[in-house]
C-alpha cells in the first residue's frame, strides 16, 4: 500500500451540508438531518374552586399588611360562617402554591378550624378529597402543610379523629410513600427540621396524633396501609 493511499484513508472526511455543491467533492460527507427536539408536556394545575371564589371575590376575607409581615382579616364574624360551605373551599386552596391564594387559603383553614368546634364534625366527608389532592401534588411545602392542618383537624374535637378512621385508605397511601423521606444533611444544620418542615417526621407525627386520637380502630387500619408504622404506645 502506498503511502498517498493510506494517508487518504486516515484523513476524516469532512461534513458538508447537505444539497450544496461542496457535497459532490471528494472526501466529504453530508451531515445528518438535525434531530427534532423532543418535546415536554406538563400537566397543568388543577384549577381549584377556592381559586375561582377568591378571583370573583365572593371570600369574606381580605389582606392586613402588617409592619411584621400580613395576614388575613374576616370581613364577616368567623362564627356566623357556614361551615359547610366554606370549610370545603378552603381546604381546597390547600394545593394552591401561588400567593395569595394559599396564604389566604392556610390561614383560613387555620381560622375555622380554631373557632368550628361542633361544626367541623358533619362536614368530615367534604374534605377528604380536598385533603387527598393536596397530598398528591407531591409538593414538599404542600405536603408539609396539610400534614399540620390534619393534626389541627384532628385535635378541633374529639368527634373528629373517629369520624377519620373509614377514610384512612384515601389519605394514608402517600404518608406510606413519604415515610421514610427525611433528610440527611451529615454535619450541616437541618433547617427544615429546624421549621418543622420535615416530611418524614411530620408523616410519624401525624400518624401519632391519628392513633391517639381515631379511638380503638386507628392504630389496625393505620398499620393495613403503613406497614412500617409502630404504635406511639409501645414504649
Amino acid at each position: 500500500m502506498s503511502s498517498s493511499s493510506a494517508r487518504k484513508r486516515l484523513t476524516p472526511k469532512r461534513i458538508v451540508p447537505p444539497f450544496s455543491t461542496e457535497s459532490l467533492q471528494k472526501n466529504t460527507r453530508v451531515a445528518a438531518p438535525p434531530k427534532t427536539p423532543q418535546k415536554r408536556y406538563f400537566l397543568q394545575p388543577r384549577a381549584t374552586s377556592f381559586r375561582m371564589f377568591y378571583d370573583r371575590g365572593d371570600l369574606p376575607i381580605k389582606m392586613d399588611y402588617l409592619i411584621g409581615g400580613f395576614k388575613i382579616a374576616w370581613t364577616v364574624d368567623i362564627d356566623k360562617l357556614d361551615y359547610g360551605l366554606y370549610l370545603p373551599l378552603f381546604f381546597d386552596g390547600l394545593s394552591e402554591t401561588q400567593h395569595p391564594y394559599k396564604t389566604y387559603a392556610r390561614q383560613g383553614v387555620q381560622d375555622l378550624l380554631a373557632h368550628g368546634g361542633d361544626k367541623i364534625y358533619p362536614v368530615i366527608p367534604q374534605l377528604i378529597i380536598p385533603i387527598k389532592n393536596a397530598l398528591n401534588t407531591r409538593n414538599n411545602e404542600t405536603m408539609c402543610v396539610t400534614l399540620k392542618i390534619i393534626q389541627q383537624l384532628v385535635m378541633s374535637s374529639d368527634l373528629v379523629g373517629p369520624a377519620l378512621v373509614p377514610f384512612y385508605r384515601q389519605l394514608l397511601p402517600m404518608f406510606n410513600a413519604y415515610k421514610v423521606k427525611n433528610l440527611n444533611c451529615g454535619d450541616n444544620i437541618d433547617y427544615a427540621q429546624k421549621n418543622n418542615m420535615n416530611l418524614g417526621d411530620l408523616i410519624d407525627e401525624t400518624l401519632q396524633v391519628l392513633e391517639r386520637h381515631g379511638g380503638e380502630d386507628a392504630f389496625i387500619n393505620i398499620k393495613y396501609m403503613v406497614p412500617t408504622y409502630e404504635s406511639c404506645y409501645i414504649n
